[in-house]
């Protein structure tokens, strides 16, 4: 009998959890707009609320190319519909910052409909005091006075993290893409290492050193190289990936290196020739 009881009990309390189960699965955007219905146009903190369009949303998400391994922060997250995408169709853990509290439970709600809570988390707070480091991918719906407050942080952010922003850029920090579509525009800036300074470079082998010096404008590379101070030709970087070639003393010389702090591990090639160097900022 006691046995029979206890199976009783736990059968009801499994039933009991999957009807809550269901329950919140079976939510609907009808059901949230009950308690909460953003309007477009209405005023927030620092812009007014705008919803952006499905087909921007994924444009953004695919340009800023997010994988299941990334975590996207969107910041003024609205109702959202970036961070749930991002999740959805993408597979990345994804976090909303948005100040307007309503909007906040209304964007967790629909990420209930949308059966992603597990990934999702949309968070009440100022985009301005809060810490999204962490982030590999931001996106961005702010007004160009917005952009230039956030892209000192933004720039400090590891190197190679993926920013793209719907309609408005950075200023005279220029894009390394962007895009256009019926329901408006969208650009993507990687975040370049800070490569500028006096760099020396030797070999793992009984290479001869060379001395390189950097000047960097976000992710424009210009300088020179060796004892002749040759131009750097082809100078370029990308998130940690700098790149860039010299001539000095009749041949030429390749570095194709991977910025860490204060170093470069690089791969220089010299009179058709391959080896390893380290480059170190002096």
């Amino acid at each position: 009998m006691r046995t029979q009881s206890l199976s009783a009990i736990r059968f009801g309390m499994l039933a009991v959890l999957l009807a809550f189960a269901f329950e919140a699965e079976s939510r609907t955007r009808e059901e949230c707009e009950r308690d909460y219905k953003p309007q477009s146009g209405q005023s927030g903190k620092d812009v007014i609320w705008m919803p952006t369009d499905d087909s921007l949303v994924v444009q953004m998400l695919d340009m800023a190319k997010v994988t299941p391994a990334d975590r996207v922060y969107d910041l003024g997250a609205g109702d959202g519909k970036i961070a749930i995408t991002a999740a959805k169709q993408f597979g990345a853990t994804a976090v909303g910052i948005e100040y307007n509290p309503d909007l906040v439970r209304f964007g967790q709600c629909l990420a209930e409909v949308a059966g992603v809570t597990g990934k999702v988390r949309i968070r009440q707070g100022d985009i301005f005091e809060t810490d999204f480091s962490d982030a590999t991918v931001v996106t961005l719906y702010l007004l160009p006075d917005l952009n230039l407050r956030l892209r000192p942080t933004l720039l400090n952010m590891k190197p190679g993290t993926r920013v793209v922003s719907h309609s408005f850029t950075m200023a005279e920090w220029e894009p390394d893409a962007q895009a256009s579509t019926d329901a408006g525009h969208a650009y993507l800036w990687i975040v370049p290492a800070n490569v500028a300074g006096e760099w020396t470079f030797k070999g793992e082998q009984a290479d001869e050193p060379f001395t390189v010096n950097l000047e960097q404008t976000f992710q424009q590379l210009h300088g020179t190289a060796g004892a002749s101070k040759a131009q750097l030709t082809g100078a370029k970087i990308q998130g940690p990936q700098v790149d860039f070639s010299f001539t000095d003393g009749g041949g030429q010389t390749r570095v194709a290196g991977r910025v860490n702090g204060d170093r470069i591990e690089a791969k220089v090639t010299r009179n058709g020739r391959t080896s390893s160097y380290t480059g170190t900022r002096t």
